[in-house]
């Protein structure tokens, strides 16, 4: 999406039954509330009902793959998307963060089946945040909206067992 550009519409979700939580970084707690709000907003665009989405608030963004990992496996829920900010610093730190966040979300949507939306922000500058959590550069938590949608409409169609080609009932 280029600046400016409005956000495309909204996927809307195949089975609107379903739960979802958002696993929230509150470090720079600012920025994760708007991306929190966006992600919210677009989510009951999609059809997700009011009260479908839990919230779960971490201290900061290495945080959020246990406890992403930890809600996975309670079986409740169809996706989990990930929200916060990592902010560049003057040390290494940043780059800690930021990859351990990464894979290890990445590790728990592969391990658990459970589809973790990447909506944690890293950037260089906090205006670089801002422009991504609500600014002109849009909002991130509709775009990890957006994936974790998809996401759980691909795997309800993904594990809905398949037809064999030519079968006949008796």
């Amino acid at each position: 999406m280029a600046r400016g550009d409005p956000p495309p519409p909204p996927t809307r979700l195949a089975d609107p039954s379903v739960r979802m939580c958002a696993v929230v970084a509150g470090f720079h707690r600012a920025i994760a509330e708007r991306l929190l709000e966006g992600a919210q907003a677009r989510l009951a665009d999609s059809g997700l009902p009011e009260g479908a989405l839990d919230e779960h608030w971490v201290p900061g963004a290495f945080e959020a793959p246990l406890a992403a990992q930890a809600l996975a496996r309670t079986g409740r829920y169809a996706a989990i998307l990930a929200l916060g900010a990592v902010i560049r610093g003057e040390t290494p730190h940043f780059d800690y963060v930021c990859d351990a966040a990464a894979s290890g979300l990445l590790r728990v949507g592969l391990a658990t089946g459970v589809p973790c939306a990447f909506g944690i922000l890293t950037c260089d500058t906090l205006a670089q945040a801002e422009a991504r959590a609500g600014g002109d550069v849009g909002n991130k938590g509709q775009e990890a909206a957006d994936a974790a949608v998809a996401m759980v409409n691909l795997l309800a169609t993904a594990s809905a067992p398949a037809r064999p080609t030519g079968f006949r009932a008796p």
